[in-house]
C-alpha cells in the first residue's frame, strides 16, 4: 500500500474509557480520523462497572485538554474543579458528553470486542514492507459475528478490568476458583456493596482478599453496611504480615480523600470491626463445602468460611489478542520495556513516574502503542492524568510532530506518599534510579476504581482506560 493510501486509514483506538476517549480527542485535534472499538454495550462500559466508587482526584485533574476543546462548543458545563466525582458522575458529566460529540459519536463501535491485531497479510514473522502495511484488527460482536478493520496505527487503551489476578498463590488460580467465580461465590473485583449488590452481603460473611485501594474501598463499604445490618461480618485476607502499608499517608497524604480512606480503615481494624488474616494465602475455594476457603497462614493450613469472597487482588494485561504484534515488554511487570523498571512494585511504591510519552511506550511494531492502565502491565496504581499525557505524546508522534511528542506538557501537583515498609522508587534497579528520582515528591492525582484506584495489586487503575 502506498503512503497516501495508508494515511487515509483511521487510527484504531481499542477501548473507550477516559484514556481511550482522550486519545480519540487528541487524534481529532490533529486532523486524524479515529476508529474507537469498545467491547461493551456502551462507551466507557468498564467505568460503569465501578460507577459507585469515588475518585481520589477532583475534576480539575480528570479532564483531558483535547477532550475539553471538543466539549466546549457543545454548551457542556465543566464540573466544579474541586469536586471528587464517582465513576457514575465521571461518565454522566464528562465521558458520555464526550462520546456524543459530533467528532466522536460516529467513530465509536460498541459491542465490538477486539480478538486479534496483526498486519494485513502478515503474521509476526513477516518483515518485508511491514511498516508500510496496514494493521488488521479482527473483532467479534455480541452475537459472535467476526469483522475485520484496517488502520494506519493502533492505540491499545483497553485497560485491565477484564483480566483480574487470581486469588491463588504463584500467579495461578486456586483449585475451585474458576467454578466459584462462575457461581458468584467469588464476586466482581469492586461490588456495589451498599447499592445494587446489597443483598449478597447484608447479614452475611464476606472475605475481602487483597491489599490495595480496591480492597480498602470494599472493606469500608462493608463497614457502612454493617451499621445498617449488624450481623454483617467482615474478614480481610492479606499476604503481607502487617496491614499498615495499606493505610498509606493518612493525614500526611496530599490527596485528602485517599488519606481519609487509610485512616478510617486503620480505626476499623483496631476496633475489631474487620477481622484481619495476615500472612495468609488462598489455596482452595469450596474445598470442604460451599462456604469453605482453604488457606495457609504462616505456612500452616487453615479453613476460612464466607458467604462471598471479593477478589481485590489486582489486574494484569490481557495480551492474547496481540500475539501477532511485535512487542517489547519488561519481563517482570509486562509493561513496555523502558517503563517496566520504573514501576516495578518490588522497588517502586509511589504509584507514578515522571510524565512520559511515545518514546518510552514504543514497541518494535511501528505505530503500535499500549497506553493507560494496560501500559503499566502488572504494576499497581496507575494515574489517569498520566494516561492523558501518554496519548497526547503518542498522537503527536503519529502526526509526525516529534518535537511535541518529546515535550513534557504535564505539570503535576505536589501530592503522593511513599509506603515506608515497601521501599521508595529511589530503590529502583540500577539504571532506573535517575529516571525514577523525584517520584516520592510530586505525584499525580489518582483514579480509584478499578480499576485506579484499580490496582493490579491496583486500585487506581484498569478502569482508568
Amino acid at each position: 500500500m502506498n503512503d497516501n493510501a495508508l494515511a487515509d486509514l483511521p487510527v484504531a483506538v481499542i477501548g473507550s474509557g477516559p484514556v481511550g476517549l482522550a486519545a480519540a480527542a487528541q487524534l481529532v485535534t490533529r486532523g486524524i480520523r479515529p476508529l474507537i472499538l469498545e467491547a461493551g454495550p456502551i462507551p466507557s462500559a468498564a467505568v460503569a462497572e465501578w460507577g459507585h466508587i469515588g475518585l481520589f482526584s477532583p475534576w480539575k485533574y480528570n479532564i483531558d485538554e483535547a477532550a475539553r476543546s471538543l466539549l466546549a462548543p457543545t454548551g457542556w458545563q465543566e464540573p466544579d474543579g474541586d469536586y471528587l466525582p464517582t465513576g457514575t458522575e465521571l461518565i454522566r458529566d464528562y465521558l458520555k458528553p464526550l462520546a456524543e460529540t459530533a467528532e466522536l459519536r460516529d467513530a465509536i463501535q460498541t459491542d465490538t470486542r477486539v480478538v486479534a491485531v496483526t498486519r494485513d497479510g502478515k503474521d509476526r514473522t513477516g518483515t518485508s514492507q511491514r511498516e508500510s502495511t496496514p494493521f488488521l484488527i479482527r473483532t467479534q460482536d455480541a452475537d459472535g459475528t467476526l469483522a475485520d478493520f484496517r488502520a494506519r496505527a493502533v492505540i491499545d487503551a483497553s485497560g485491565t478490568w477484564e483480566s483480574p489476578n487470581p486469588l491463588g498463590q504463584s500467579g495461578l488460580q486456586a483449585p475451585g476458583e474458576a467454578e466459584a467465580r462462575r457461581s458468584g461465590f467469588v464476586t466482581s473485583p469492586l461490588p456495589d456493596v451498599v447499592g445494587r449488590d446489597r443483598e449478597q452481603f447484608a447479614e452475611r460473611r464476606t472475605l475481602v482478599v487483597g491489599g490495595g485501594h480496591s480492597a480498602a474501598n470494599t472493606l469500608l463499604a462493608l463497614a457502612d453496611l454493617r451499621e445498617e445490618a449488624p450481623d454483617t461480618r467482615i474478614g480481610w485476607v492479606l499476604r503481607r504480615a502487617d496491614p499498615a502499608s495499606v493505610y498509606g499517608g493518612e493525614d500526611q497524604d496530599g490527596l485528602p480523600a485517599r488519606g481519609a480512606l487509610g485512616a478510617r480503615l486503620r480505626r476499623l481494624v483496631e476496633t475489631g470491626a474487620i477481622e484481619v488474616h495476615a500472612s495468609t494465602t488462598i489455596t482452595g475455594v469450596g474445598a470442604d463445602g460451599d462456604d469453605a476457603v482453604a488457606a495457609e497462614t504462616d505456612g500452616e493450613p487453615v479453613t476460612l468460611h464466607a458467604d462471598r469472597v471479593v477478589p481485590a487482588t489486582g489486574f494484569r494485561p490481557g495480551l492474547g489478542f496481540l500475539r501477532e504484534i511485535r512487542l517489547d515488554l519488561d519481563p517482570v511487570v509486562e509493561a513496555p520495556q523502558q517503563l517496566g523498571p520504573l514501576i516495578d512494585p518490588e522497588y517502586h511504591s509511589c504509584g507514578t513516574v515522571a510524565p512520559h510519552g511515545a518514546r518510552m511506550l514504543a514497541h518494535p511494531e511501528q505505530d503500535f502503542y499500549i497506553v493507560g492502565m494496560k501500559s503499566y502491565g502488572r504494576a499497581p496504581t496507575f494515574l489517569m492524568y498520566t494516561g492523558y499525557e501518554q496519548v497526547r505524546s503518542v498522537v503527536a508522534a503519529l502526526a509526525g510532530d516529534q518535537e511535541a511528542a518529546d515535550r513534557v506538557e504535564l505539570v503535576l501537583p505536589e501530592t503522593g506518599v511513599c509506603s515506608a515498609d515497601v521501599g521508595s522508587s529511589c530503590d529502583a534497579p540500577a539504571g532506573a534510579a535517575d529516571e525514577a528520582a523525584g517520584c516520592c515528591g510530586p505525584a499525580e492525582p489518582v483514579l480509584i476504581g478499578i480499576p485506579t484506584g484499580v490496582e493490579h495489586g491496583r486500585s487506581e487503575e484498569a478502569a482508568a482506560d
